[in-house]
């Protein structure tokens, strides 16, 4: 058997399957933390000057250099250029307003359309992490979408869409009134506890749901399979 055709490890159940998929779809621990310094650092610094711009340039500088070190180690720009755009953006809106708190409405937009978005995805029968799923395929290039030819995968997919439904309604619930009020510092600390700490907090939830769950995989659900055994189950 040649490595092309070797199955996937730990694919007797949909859920070792979306583990072992999403394990390679999702950055490390590098990835994570490129993504959270620069806003860590917005916070500090701003804490300390009460200064939009001084915080603003040393964020955006933190970013530049992470990219420079991806850069000459010649490894993925993918979180890093996510970082970047991200500071760039809030530090934007920030000394376009004067105010402090204006950092954070980007963030805060986004998670409303990511929170609609989830939502949309579970009810359309297209549930986001299913895309997440399909990535960590090694196959995705013939095929991106097999994943949704199982109905097993797509129910699973779903559930742990629901958990990213939560995470954003929690991040709206907490942020929105603290932007309202103009409270910078909790924003900072907000920011903060409900980035990366929330977001494994949600891995952690969808890791218990994919170890106790024992969805059979279908036959035919592969890249492999006929049009005609593609079964997609109604919208929801």
């Amino acid at each position: 058997m040649t490595t092309d055709q070797r199955p996937s490890p730990a694919a007797e159940t949909v859920e070792a399957l979306i583990r072992h998929r999403l394990s390679t779809a999702l950055g490390g621990w590098r990835g994570s933390l490129e993504t959270a310094l620069p806003t860590v650092v917005f916070v500090a610094v701003w804490t300390v000057t009460q200064d939009v711009r001084t915080a603003a340039v040393w964020s955006i500088g933190l970013a530049v250099v992470l990219a420079a070190v991806r850069l000459v180690q010649r490894s993925s720009l993918q979180h890093v250029l996510g970082a970047l755009v991200a500071t760039a953006i809030a530090a934007f809106f920030a000394l376009r307003s004067g105010q402090a708190q204006d950092a954070f409405l980007p963030g805060i937009l986004t998670n409303a359309a990511y929170l609609a978005g989830t939502v949309l995805s579970i009810v359309v029968g297209w549930p986001a992490v299913g895309f997440l799923v399909g990535a960590g395929d090694p196959r995705a290039k013939e095929d991106p979408f097999a994943w949704r030819r199982d109905r097993g995968m797509v129910r699973v997919c779903a559930r742990l869409t629901w958990v990213l439904v939560g995470i954003y309604v929690v991040r709206l619930a907490v942020m929105v009134p603290l932007y309202l009020a103009a409270e910078v510092t909790l924003l900072g600390v907000a920011k903060i506890v409900l980035g990366w700490p929330l977001w494994v907090a949600g891995v952690a939830v969808m890791g218990w749901l994919l170890v106790s769950g024992r969805t059979p995989v279908e036959p035919g659900a592969g890249p492999g399979a006929e049009p005609g055994e593609s079964r997609v189950p109604p919208s929801s």
